[in-house]
């Protein structure tokens, strides 16, 4: 058994490698987008809307009702962004149903990677909705002595948001993968059940902690 799916290697050269995590994460990217794609080729403003479509509208619904919650009220502006992180790292959990299948998020390359685009996308989105003076004079509040606390605290909530996802994921499946070699009958169930509702919660946790992150850069944005 191995720690992570960054272990197993399919082709290298040199320092270039594509392993399990890369090839299960381009299969997921193609699996939302051809989805994506059969939701959206037939989308109809009338009554008699697809099956697919009220639930793709549902989940934007209930997505831009979070944000709007968070306190960014240009919800639409910020959607793309905050849900296609839920739904990827979703996807990712929730296709622990199928067998020997191992999630890139329990690797903490993808949740690094996770994380490193939440950190790129707030002083996106501040800069965007406040200028760049007005942004970057919020690292010196309240006093220019917090300046290098800013910075850091900038810095250790992006490894706390992918180490927290990574940690969740790949202790659940190693305890699971245990298990399955210990008791592999009824228990294993149970525990993949509460493995996937733990993917679920983080899926939300992870996009929300990122929609709190840009709401606080994007604090005085107009109505």
């Amino acid at each position: 058994m191995h720690l992570s799916s960054d272990e197993v290697i399919f082709w290298q050269w040199a320092v270039i490698n594509i392993n399990l995590t890369i090839a299960t994460t381009w299969g997921i990217m193609l699996l939302m987008s051809l989805g994506a794609w059969l939701v959206t080729r037939r989308l109809d403003t009338g009554l008699k809307a697809s099956r697919w479509q009220n639930v793709l509208e549902v989940i934007v619904l209930g997505a831009k009702t979070q944000i709007e919650e968070v306190g960014l009220k240009q919800s639409i502006v910020y959607l793309p962004f905050v849900a296609t992180l839920f739904l990827f790292i979703l996807t990712s959990n929730l296709l622990g149903l199928l067998p020997w299948y191992e999630p890139p998020t329990g690797s903490l390359s993808t949740t690094m990677a996770l994380a490193l685009c939440v950190f790129v996308a707030v002083p996106f989105f501040g800069i965007s909705k406040r200028g760049l003076g007005s942004y970057l004079s919020s690292y010196t509040k309240p006093t220019p002595i917090m300046l290098p606390f800013n910075i850091i605290s900038e810095v250790s909530r992006t490894l706390a948001l992918a180490i927290r996802l990574f940690g969740n994921i790949m202790s659940g499946a190693m305890i699971l993968a245990i298990l399955l070699m210990v008791t592999p009958f009824i228990f294993p169930i149970l525990m993949n059940i509460l493995h996937l509702l733990t993917g679920v919660v983080q899926a939300y946790i992870f996009s929300i902690l990122a929609t709190v992150y840009i709401a606080a850069a994007t604090k005085g944005e107009s109505a």
